[in-house]
């Protein structure tokens, strides 16, 4: 597979446009020693070919999705300005543009006002949502189902925040009987619903939370940096479906542009239901913000400097792909749906694998059959690395015994948890490749095992 370059030449072209802007500018330009960047950008392609293939159908392990090409165009394009988007002054038009994308996020999940800007990533996202929640209610316990991201736990040190873990049910979703229970302690301030675990696609029962938050008076910190963008789906079951619907609801959402949102990383997004938190973030800083009466995103953030570039790839990528229901840019997630969907048939209808439970979005896990879980996760370790030996690359998760014992499997549980193979199918592109996908998974299998037995006689 190639890569795309024939978008290109469309960069000379929105260049030279740039360049317009600034025609009454006296000439200054400095003129790059060609030969010796060359040598340089070479050596670079040279050492950026030591990576897996993250761009290709083929590689469906890690959470890696290539950024659409008019991301990395605009991207690219707003290099030769390099905003920053911490201050009016330092970034006027990104700033503007990251308004109004992160504007349309938010329209997405319903609100119609917010607070809300982009951030390096889902963590320092997840960041400001506890950083805020704590401001709320000090002192007062978080919790996160045991399924949820590592961060949470993590930032709540750093803000020297109570955190406790929810235990999940067979589906790896907050167990909702055993956070009614400690609710009941009277001593949790805010609740981390996760909408697409980041290890097994799980969709936490925001309904059922929030007939809890009426009665215990919380709040509702969703983390839907990896799922979030499925609210655009239409083919979620129903019981997921009714959990996206519900997002509107909550205290605040993060979600991951540079996931499922085409984007370059690092892109993620913080959203409030209620602006009027912003006065959490009131600081001085004449020097900084003075050349406008506009709030300034520096105003309403944690973090000072940050890209305009992402601000620009975004909106760029949104008015091409708007987010909403219907559209191209949602067909991409029900394809990545399908594609899981697919995928699970097969592993379901073939007896060399268990799968626990149906995939909520576009994550698939599933374990190999055999005498014990012990056995099992050495085959899918071989399986893993063999596989990647064929240009297939799967990634592997290990999983507590409670997510397969309602699988009937009866595995010889001789260890807590078993080594199984997971894939992440978030490209569009991946629907078109599940039979080549399965083809290469069908033969390596039957590869490792046949190996497997040859030893073991």
């Amino acid at each position: 597979m190639t890569l795309e370059k024939e978008s290109l030449g469309l960069l000379q072209e929105a260049l030279a446009r740039l360049e317009e802007g600034f025609h009454n500018l006296p000439k200054c330009s400095r003129s790059p020693n060609l030969d010796a960047m060359r040598t340089v950008l070479l050596e670079v392609a040279e050492r950026m070919q030591d990576n897996y293939p993250y761009h290709h159908p083929l590689y469906a392990g890690q959470m890696l999705k290539p950024p659409t090409e008019i991301a990395r165009l605009a991207y690219t394009l707003s290099l030769w300005i390099n905003p920053n988007n911490h201050a009016q002054d330092g970034g006027r038009a990104s700033s503007a543009m990251e308004k109004e994308a992160v504007a349309e996020i938010a329209k997405m999940f319903g609100w119609e006002t917010h607070l809300g800007h982009l951030t390096s990533g889902g963590t320092m996202a997840n960041l400001e949502g506890l950083w805020v929640a704590g401001n709320l209610q000090p002192n007062k316990k978080i919790v996160a189902s045991n399924q949820a991201h590592y961060t949470h736990e993590r930032i709540c040190g750093v803000l020297r925040l109570p955190f406790q873990s929810v235990p999940c049910d067979s589906r790896a979703r907050m167990d909702v009987s055993a956070l009614k229970k400690l609710l009941q302690e009277g001593d949790i301030g805010t609740v981390v619903v996760t909408m697409g675990t980041t290890g097994m696609g799980a969709v936490d029962p925001l309904p059922e939370i929030l007939a809890l938050q009426a009665e215990y008076e919380f709040r509702i910190h969703a983390d839907t940096a990896y799922g979030g963008y499925f609210t655009l789906a239409d083919n979620l079951d129903a019981e997921t479906r009714a959990a996206f619907d519900c997002l509107k609801q909550v205290d605040s959402i993060v979600v991951d542009p540079h996931k499922h949102g085409l984007q370059p990383y690092g892109c993620g997004c913080i959203l409030f239901k209620d602006p009027s938190l912003g006065k959490l973030y009131q600081h001085n800083s004449p020097y900084t913000y003075f050349s406008s009466e506009e709030l300034h995103l520096g105003e309403i953030s944690l973090e000072c400097s940050r890209p305009g570039s992402s601000a620009v790839a975004l909106w760029a990528t949104q008015r091409l792909l708007p987010t909403i229901p219907g559209g191209e840019f949602a067909a991409y997630l029900s394809k990545s749906r399908t594609a899981a969907l697919t995928f699970f048939e097969k592993l379901q209808n073939d007896s060399r694998f268990i799968v626990p439970f149906t995939p909520q979005l576009d994550i698939v896990v599933w374990a190999v059959k055999s005498q014990s879980a012990s056995e099992s996760s050495r085959l899918a370790k071989d399986i893993f690395q063999v596989a990647g030996q064929e240009n297939l690359h799967l990634a592997t998760a290990n999983v507590s015994k409670e997510l397969f014992l309602e699988t009937g499997a009866g595995i010889n549980w001789d260890i807590d948890s078993i080594t199984c193979l997971r894939s992440c199918l978030m490209k569009p592109e991946h629907l078109d490749w599940i039979d080549s996908i399965w083809q290469t998974l069908d033969l390596v299998t039957t590869k490792v095992m046949r190996e497997a037995v040859s030893i073991a006689t």
